[in-house]
């Protein structure tokens, strides 16, 4: 087939149109975690120690890891204890633990389409939920008057068993893990839906995704992507 001058022409606009970045959109920082692995993770330097009350932990998670096994999704540990960690449970449910016994929550399972979750908690009350794509869960009361303790090391992709090692391929993440946030207090149900529709806003006042140091060690793909 011949192309005139005229379609060709509508090709090169449409061609440019497709590929021009729209105004006002948002680029951050993706993570891929391609394989298994003890050794693969990304350490994230907070904005001020973790030294909380309360906090609400967001971030955006694919993986199509399923069947019976612990998925880590985040990781606080100082030298003594697990201070913080969230993981997908052997069963799919999603849960946090806070120094000891968790939390655990029955909703739909993670998948390899991504999915904004976050995570709330309030020492005053004991009040734990999680929201996943902007539907929050039931609200269950865990830790009542409990502190997370400050000086220890925030990672990705792995489940320290020591202050930063001692790691078990088998609750190793795989998959993407985007916009991670974290502020020390409980934020609105709305802010919290604002964040999966409008995809913008300030980042979290103590880990903020858009300017915190990333520590990649180990095989990791670090890339940047348009929400």
């Amino acid at each position: 087939m011949v192309c005139s001058d005229k379609m060709r022409l509508s090709l090169f606009v449409f061609l440019i149109t497709t590929s021009t970045v729209l105004p006002g959109a948002v680029t951050i920082r993706n993570l891929v975690f391609p394989a298994e692995s003890d050794n693969s993770f990304v350490e994230l330097v907070p904005q001020k120690p973790l030294n909380l009350a309360a906090f609400t932990l967001c971030m955006r998670v694919a993986t199509e890891l399923q069947g019976s096994r612990e998925v880590i999704l985040f990781a606080y540990r100082t030298r003594h204890n697990d201070e913080l960690n969230v993981w997908r449970e052997s069963d799919g449910r999603l849960s946090f633990y806070l120094a000891g016994g968790g939390v655990l929550f029955q909703v739909p399972q993670l998948s390899g389409l991504e999915t904004h979750l976050c995570f709330i908690w309030d020492s005053s009350s004991g009040a734990s939920a999680l929201f996943m794509d902007g539907r929050r869960s039931l609200t269950k009361t865990y830790k009542k008057a409990h502190t997370i303790q400050p000086n220890g090391n925030v990672i990705l992709g792995q489940d320290p068993d020591s202050y930063l090692g001692e790691f078990d391929i088998n609750q190793s993440f795989v998959g993407s893990i985007t916009d991670v946030n974290m502020w020390d207090y409980v934020l609105s149900d709305s802010a919290i839906r604002d964040m999966v529709y409008k995809k913008t806003g300030p980042g979290g006042n103590v880990i903020d995704w858009n300017t915190t140091n990333l520590q990649v060690t180990g095989v990791v793909e670090v890339s940047d992507r348009e929400l």
